[in-house]
């Protein structure tokens, strides 16, 4: 979430900032500052009324002590009351309406990001080969390795079971990247699933992608997309020294998507599933270089596509990274 005060402060470069991701932000800035103004508006004249109410209490307490009248003074203080208690009202109104607006701006991006909402290509290495035969996709190269289809009528479109040499290379591939980024510093974390709602507000999941989360009926608790969100949530309400960091973390955990909105899209196969298998590194790192970084080491069902097609022999057959053996891959994959 954006710091409030600097967009009171800087609304001009908050606005010009985040124009760059979404021109439609600019309204969200608006409301934000609208919403601001008006709680802090009720919340400086609640607190005069406040000061008033104390100063006739102060009255009619020296009136009952003189045998005075004190008609017209607690006539008054039900008044004042009636309207703080209005005034606090509206105030806690516009506070929610705040934190609402600001849960749905975005962090501002670096100067050095490229503007809008797609992807930049940066530089294009080696070209794409012309197969010297005609290729199959990872379904046909697997055979039943991947069976869609009792994935299907057990859990519903976009699952499946991964059998055999190919369950054993998902767990290879997860045990070489935990061991590789150990190697550079990150420590290995399997976090929970399960996440509260405030881990997926602190991380802007929510509220803008609450169509691609499952969610538990009976519970505030939500499938994670991304072990980022756990991750993420690791040192929720502490504060962490200088000296500590760079805290760098591994984390390994199963991901659940909706994939709303994704009808049509890489639908055979297991590019994009409801459920799938990831390494995700996340390093927590001093203010002056940005304060959280994350990305993604292994999406492992679609390395797991990666291989399979670009492995492919053209016997059917698929060769296998040997770098990955000693963690229990086969070396290939004969022909489906």
């Amino acid at each position: 979430m954006l710091d409030l005060k600097r967009i009171r402060e800087e609304p001009d470069a908050v606005r010009a900032a985040l124009a760059r991701r979404d021109p439609d932000l600019a309204g969200v800035v608006e409301e934000v500052l609208a919403r601001d103004s008006e709680w802090r508006a009720a919340t400086t004249a609640a607190e005069s009324l406040r000061a008033r109410q104390r100063d006739h209490s102060d009255r009619i307490a020296a009136a009952k002590r003189a045998g005075g009248d004190i008609t017209a003074e607690l006539a008054e203080m039900k008044r004042l009351s009636t309207e703080v208690k209005d005034l606090g009202e509206r105030a806690r109104a516009a506070q929610e309406q705040l934190q609402r607006a600001l849960a749905l701006l975005p962090n501002l991006p670096d100067a050095s990001a490229a503007d809008g909402p797609e992807d930049e290509v940066v530089r294009v290495v080696g070209d794409v080969p012309a197969p010297p035969f005609e290729p199959r996709d990872h379904l046909q190269l697997a055979g039943e390795a991947i069976d869609m289809d009792r994935g299907a009528r057990l859990s519903g479109s976009r699952f499946a079971y991964l059998k055999g040499d190919l369950a054993m290379l998902e767990l290879a591939l997860v045990g070489w990247a935990m061991q590789k980024l150990r190697g550079h510093g990150f420590e290995p974390v399997i976090p929970p699933v399960l996440v509260r709602e405030r881990a997926l507000y602190g991380t802007g999941f929510l509220p803008d992608t609450e169509q691609q989360i499952y969610s538990l009926a009976d519970e505030d608790l939500f499938l994670l997309g991304t072990s980022e969100v756990a991750l993420a949530s690791l040192h929720d309400g502490e504060v962490l020294e200088h000296q500590q960091l760079p805290l760098r973390y591994a984390g390994f955990s199963s991901c659940f998507r909706r994939e709303a909105g994704a009808a049509g899209k890489d639908t055979r196969g297991i590019f994009r599933v409801h459920q799938f298998d990831k390494v995700e590194m996340f390093s927590f790192v001093a203010p002056e270089t940005p304060h959280t970084l994350n990305g993604t080491a292994v999406a492992v069902g679609r390395t797991i596509v990666a291989l399979l097609e670009n492995g492919q022999r053209a016997d059917g057959g698929v060769d296998l990274p040997e770098s990955l053996v000693p963690y229990g891959a086969p070396t290939g994959l004969h022909a489906a």
